[in-house]
């Protein structure tokens, strides 16, 4: 009886297998994770595209260099003039973007999962406009340089996480509700900022609007470092919860049957993710709609249910970079700041997500 169950389990597994495309990936550790091929072949194809568009990013600007020189500056064969201008001037822009939207991409995710609401993400619920206020009251009232407002930004995205976050749980969280205070945060949060730029004097107001647009101008070395400790420690910490994450989309009481702690994992993982958006704000400013539409993109790519994690923070690095590249070429001699090119395209993309979701009948 035993052998028979179990052949005939078999048999039936393997046809389900075959047609979802899914593998099991043994590691060392006893740990095993499950594979998709098309998410692994997306994954490969958003990797490679990232890799190119940093490549023409680095030799994009006014002393252009081809890709090959870039290539061969990077891995140490370079003039020195191509060395000083790709590596002191140039990397450190390209890498902070590329770290830039995989924060915002995989902090999306997560929220999108968390709330189960395309409308849950960091845009729409207040973080970075709570970033922006930390930022502005260091740069209005205490007249603070770079570093100073770097970390007031990442303190008043996470008061505003922690703030939202109190005022929806009630008995859990629920999608909506969380929407609904993240709305209704943001809107006081912008009356502050509005405060705070009459309140201020020319030279700051001047530049608290150029840090409220969101830019990748001038960074360098200082924001890479940070900003890449902050991704090493906590997107491995989000990947290994992608399991529980996945059991929570089915309902807090399906998750429970499962054994996942529901409380504490959405807690951990939403300090994650706030901690992530924080850091990116503070790195270059509040960039819109990345962290909305990269984990939608992925999804939509791969086919697959979940908050697709890895996939989401690849398209937003993707995103963030094709955004900086035509920030810097579309429009002449012209340069936008990133965040006008990623408002424009994300307000487009926010219309059409609104329209779709209104005629499926979910809003």
């Amino acid at each position: 009886m035993t052998a028979t169950a179990t052949t005939t389990a078999t048999a039936t597994e393997r046809p389900r297998k075959g047609r979802s495309g899914a593998r099991p990936l043994h590691l060392p550790g006893g740990i095993s994770l499950r594979v998709e091929r098309r998410a692994l072949a997306v994954g490969v194809l958003l990797t490679v595209v990232a890799l190119a568009l940093a490549v023409v990013l680095i030799g994009t600007g006014d002393f252009r260099i081809a890709p090959w020189d870039v290539v061969q500056t990077l891995l140490g064969n370079g003039t020195p003039a191509n060395d000083f201008i790709v590596n002191d001037l140039r990397l450190p822009r390209v890498l902070v973007a590329l770290l830039v939207g995989a924060a915002l991409g995989m902090s999306g995710g997560v929220f999108q999962s968390v709330s189960r609401n395309p409308l849950g993400s960091p845009d729409m619920l207040g973080f970075g406009y709570g970033s922006a206020v930390g930022a502005l009251v260091v740069i209005v009232l205490f007249k603070g340089g770079a570093t100073e407002v770097a970390v007031g930004a990442l303190a008043g995205g996470l008061l505003a996480g922690v703030v939202v976050y109190l005022l929806a749980y009630k008995q859990g969280i629920q999608g909506y509700r969380l929407v609904l205070v993240g709305i209704g945060a943001s809107a006081i949060l912008i009356a502050v900022i509005q405060y705070l730029i009459t309140k201020a004097q020319m030279i700051e107001a001047t530049r608290a609007m150029v840090w409220l647009t969101g830019s990748l101008a001038g960074r360098d070395w200082a924001q890479v470092w940070p900003l890449l400790a902050v991704c090493a420690v906590l997107f491995p910490l989000v990947l290994g919860q992608g399991r529980a994450l996945r059991m929570m989309e089915m309902g807090d009481d399906a998750a429970y049957a499962v054994g996942v702690r529901v409380e504490r994992t959405r807690m951990l993982l939403m300090l994650a993710a706030i901690v992530l958006t924080t850091a990116a704000s503070a790195a270059a400013g509040p960039i819109s709609f990345v962290a909305l539409a990269a984990p939608q993109l992925a999804r939509r790519l791969t086919r697959s249910p979940g908050g697709n994690l890895l996939t989401g923070a690849l398209m937003g690095s993707v995103l963030l970079m094709a955004s900086d590249l035509a920030s810097q070429r579309a429009f002449g001699s012209d340069q936008l700041p990133v965040g006008v090119v990623t408002g424009l395209v994300g307000g487009v993309y926010l219309l059409w997500l609104l329209a779709t979701e209104r005629k499926a009948g979910r809003i």
